[in-house]
């Protein structure tokens, strides 16, 4: 598939189908996916700086795009956290990137996870949903010989969804695998 093609079939396919089950009367009615946002908390680089690099390194690869640390607001003495401390790592993904990002998820990187059994449909109110993962190696670009320490990430997906239902169809209308209630 070219790289467009999921957002050629958002077009072509999805808005259709999302207009006949939400009735809506205008294309400009109906969701879109705004932007995927992926997130690492890494507390552990407290003890250790060098987490932060493999983990903006692996970032970056999974998603073609440079990941950014984030940065501690303020102290946090029981933590051994310091204000401007790097103890994580995040890319948002737009555009060309996130279509592809999202494509490679679905296809090729959930159905590696063990025993899975679909994604939980739980939505945050909005129309954004969140997914965790528990193990970077799920996606291919992951060299496993490399890996020194197992990390999960979110996945948010931030959609123009007014409402849980209509980001729910939108997703699903993408491929999200979710469970079967």
């Amino acid at each position: 598939m070219n790289t467009a093609s999921l957002k050629k079939e958002y077009t072509e396919r999805v808005v259709t189908a999302l207009m006949k089950e939400f009735a809506y009367t205008s294309v400009m009615q109906v969701p879109k996916l705004e932007k995927i946002v992926l997130n690492q908390g890494l507390g552990q680089a407290t003890a250790d700086k060098k987490i932060i690099e493999v983990a903006i390194n692996e970032m970056t690869t999974i998603t073609g795009q440079k990941a950014v640390a984030t940065m501690s607001k303020k102290d946090i003495s029981n933590f051994k956290v310091r204000k401007k401390m790097p103890i994580g790592v995040r890319v948002t993904l737009r555009g060309v990137r996130m279509y592809e990002f999202l494509e490679r998820l679905v296809k090729v990187a959930l159905p590696r996870i063990r025993d899975f059994k679909g994604i939980e449909n739980k939505l945050d109110g909005r129309g954004n949903y969140t997914l965790g993962i528990n193990e970077q190696i799920i996606f291919p670009e992951i060299n496993i010989d490399t890996i020194t320490k197992l990390l999960g990430m979110n996945i948010t997906f931030v959609t123009t969804a007014k409402t849980d239902e209509e980001g729910f169809a939108l997703l699903r209308e993408f491929g999200l695998p979710f469970k079967k209630n």
